[in-house]
């Protein structure tokens, strides 16, 4: 079973998954403090490394300004990489 300091440890290790399931625990609060700017934070790292969950849910946050500057240029460029790894919601948001 694997413990929290253990998944913080594989994302600071540079862990993709690991960074984009960080991500989501800090925007929900789910066992840490809700904070939107460490979520984005984590979330950022996995998209930068091709990740495509963490793509398209960067892209959505662009979409809607949630915890970064609405932006739709950032927006379509983050659905667009994830998209072209064959999401289907960043596909569809771009359609």
């Amino acid at each position: 079973m694997e413990t929290w300091s253990s998944k913080i440890e594989a994302a600071q290790q540079g862990d993709a998954e690991a960074q984009y399931n960080l991500g989501l625990c800090y925007l929900t609060g789910n066992g840490v403090s809700q904070d939107y700017v460490e979520a984005i934070q984590w979330i950022t790292k996995a998209a930068e490394q091709g990740y495509a969950s963490a793509e398209f849910m960067l892209g959505l946050h662009y979409a809607n300004g949630d915890g970064v500057r609405k932006s739709a240029a950032e927006a379509a460029k983050w659905y667009t990489k994830a998209a072209e790894q064959g999401d289907v919601d960043a596909q569809f948001s771009l359609g």
